[in-house]
Order: C-alpha cells, then sequence, then structure tokens
C-alpha cells in the first residue's frame, strides 16, 4: 500500500468556481482536503465563451490546473437544439456527448503515459467516454454523484407530454447502457450514497463498487443565525438550470403552492438559485409572492430568513447537500421522498417529507 503523498489527475466536466451546485461544493470541499496530504492535478473543460471565476485559480484544491478549452451553446439556444438533433442519430446520451472533447481526450492519454500519477479520478458520469478505448497505466477511480440513468427515468415518467416522456425515455435508455458500460471500465466504483452502491451492484452487476462517500457540509459557517423574515417564506435553494430543479419548482407551484396560499394567505415563496431560466421568470411575473433571486453570493442569510427550505423534487439522484446546508443553518425543510434520497433522516424527526 503507497503511503502519501499520492500523485492524484483528478478529470471533471468543468470548472469549480463559482460554487453554485451541489456537484460544485462537494467536489471542491473534497479536494481543499485531499489536496492538503496529497498532490492534486485537475484536469477540466472550461468554456470558450467565459473567463474563469477570479477564485478559480487562487483556491488551493489543487498543485496544478490543466485546462481544455470547449465551447458549448447556451441552453435553449438555436445551437443547442442543432446538437439535440444531431445527437438524435447517436447511440449516445446527450448529457455525456455534450460534454466529449478530442483535445481532453488526447491530454489524459497524454497525462496517463507520463507515469507520474498514483491514481486518475474521473469525477462524475460525464468525462467518463473520454476513458474508452485505452489500455491505462494508472488505476482509475469513477466518483459517482448521482445513478444518472435514474433521474432520467423519473423525469422521463414525470414529464406530462408525450413529446417529451419519448425524448427523455429515448435518453434514458441511452443513458442506462451508457452509465453500466462506462461504469465497468474503471479499477473502481465511489458513490455518495449506500443506496447508490447498492444500486450500481444490483442493477449494473459492477464487482468494483468500493463503497460511498456521503456529504457534509461546515456546521461552523452554516451555524443558526437570527433570520429577518417574520412572515411565512419557503425557500427553494438549487441550480435553476438543472432539468429536476426546473421540474420539481414547476410541480410545487402548481400543485401545492395554491393549497399553501389558501391555509396562509401571506405565505411567500423564494427560489434562490443559478441561471433561472425564462419558465422560472414567469412564475414570478404570474404571482407577485413569488421571488426568483438568481445566483447569490452567501445562501446562509437567505435560508436563516425562510420559515422552511422546501425539497419539491419528483427526480434526481444521489444526495443532497441543499438539505444539510439548511439544517446546519437551523432552518426546518420538507422534502419528497426522492428529495431526501440516501440520506439518512427520520421523516418527523429530522425533517418532514410528503
Amino acid at each position: 500500500m503507497k503511503s502519501a503523498p499520492w500523485k492524484i489527475l483528478w478529470v471533471k466536466a468543468g470548472a469549480l468556481h463559482p460554487p453554485d451546485t451541489g456537484g460544485k461544493i462537494r467536489t471542491l470541499s473534497m479536494l481543499r482536503e485531499l489536496n492538503r496530504w496529497n498532490e492534486i492535478t485537475y484536469l477540466g473543460l472550461r468554456s470558450a465563451e467565459a473567463e474563469l471565476h477570479p477564485d478559480e485559480e487562487s483556491d488551493a484544491y489543487a498543485r496544478e490546473k490543466v485546462w481544455i478549452t470547449t465551447s458549448e451553446p447556451a441552453r435553449k439556444s438555436p445551437r443547442f437544439f442543432f446538437q439535440i438533433a444531431l445527437n438524435l442519430l447517436s447511440k449516445q446520451p446527450f448529457a455525456l456527448s455534450k460534454h466529449f472533447s478530442p483535445a481532453l481526450r488526447s491530454r489524459l492519454v497524454e497525462l496517463d503515459a507520463s507515469g507520474r500519477f498514483d491514481l486518475i479520478v474521473c469525477d462524475f458520469l460525464a468525462p467518463a467516454l473520454h476513458f474508452e478505448g485505452h489500455a491505462w497505466r494508472t488505476p482509475t477511480v469513477l466518483f459517482q454523484h448521482n445513478m444518472e440513468s435514474q433521474i432520467w427515468k423519473r423525469m422521463a415518467a414525470n414529464h406530462k407530454h408525450w413529446i417529451g416522456r419519448a425524448f427523455l425515455g429515448l435518453q434514458f435508455r441511452r443513458m442506462w447502457r451508457a452509465e453500466q458500460r462506462l461504469s465497468g471500465l474503471f479499477d473502481g466504483i465511489i458513490t455518495v450514497s449506500r443506496e447508490d452502491s447498492r444500486f450500481a451492484v444490483d442493477e449494473y452487476g459492477l464487482k468494483r463498487v468500493l463503497g460511498d462517500v456521503p456529504p457534509g457540509v461546515d456546521t461552523e459557517f452554516f451555524k443558526p443565525g437570527l433570520g429577518e423574515n417574520p412572515s411565512p417564506l419557503l425557500a427553494f435553494l438549487g441550480s435553476m438550470d438543472w432539468l429536476p430543479n426546473i421540474e420539481g419548482v414547476r410541480w410545487f407551484v402548481d400543485h401545492v403552492y395554491p393549497e399553501v396560499k389558501r391555509r396562509a394567505p401571506a405565505a411567500r415563496l423564494r427560489i434562490i438559485g443559478r441561471r433561472p431560466g425564462p419558465e422560472i421568470h414567469a412564475l414570478a411575473r404570474s404571482d407577485a409572492s413569488i421571488e426568483v433571486t438568481g445566483t447569490v453570493e452567501d445562501v446562509r442569510p437567505w435560508l436563516r430568513d425562510a420559515a422552511a427550505m422546501i425539497v419539491p423534487l419528483l427526480s434526481g439522484g444521489g444526495t443532497r447537500i441543499k438539505i444539510l446546508e439548511a439544517m446546519a443553518a437551523g432552518t426546518p425543510v420538507l422534502s419528497t421522498a426522492v428529495g431526501a434520497e440516501g440520506l439518512p433522516f427520520t421523516d418527523g424527526s429530522h425533517l418532514l417529507l410528503a
């Protein structure tokens, strides 16, 4: 067994700043700790359309950062829909093919051949296509934040239009095959929950599932404080460019929020998270009691102001860092069963499930 420090090549489809998604927060927290005792080289894709965040280079989450530039179309742009149309002719799920970069593949093979590293970590399934078709010199591990196929399966089942169900169903079937195939390429698989580890073994038949690394939060950073909102304010926290979050918020506003307001007419809803699209802004325009904030620099005061945080997810996978953040900040949590999946909490004791 090799003693520390290990030299680890960490591969991810994107930068880590700003840390405005659960996946970024989880990865950033782990790398900051790992890099204290090991030597991390971060190999990541960066958007050609946007500058790196000022904190990206200064943050000591890696000793070395290697960036491969890629061009990704804005969501719902003409180029975005053109890529989706082309994907209909492919066997790969769109969520994976859109992240594939020949330049990243070449650099990854080159770094493996150098013999510099003790371990290569593929962070999320998104970069996994780059690991196909090569005899790796270095041991490889896939860190699965979600069982991706299950997200698509649930979204397909929940979509209200047949065209959407058909497209999402196609993506689910492709993702299932791709996730099973790609996961088998690695020397080991790590998940974020026991449920996901069991799924990988039972459903995909994987033999090298190493266990799970559950999420955590800095309880000193998120310690409870006094909020400033005496009214019954509900908060949703999450990336508003992620389909399960969009689906969950729209479902809540359509099916649950009217009943909340009937019983508590002064109730308000605040939707907090990056990149809200037109469909989310439309919710606020149609109801003055709904507020859409977009990106916020610090989520703590927004959590503390809320009477409760809602997690109305119908799809998704992995575990929800947002629930841990809310609990640490002293904010009660109301969630669907899917929203709290993978966390060791008891309904009626730690949170409320419905």
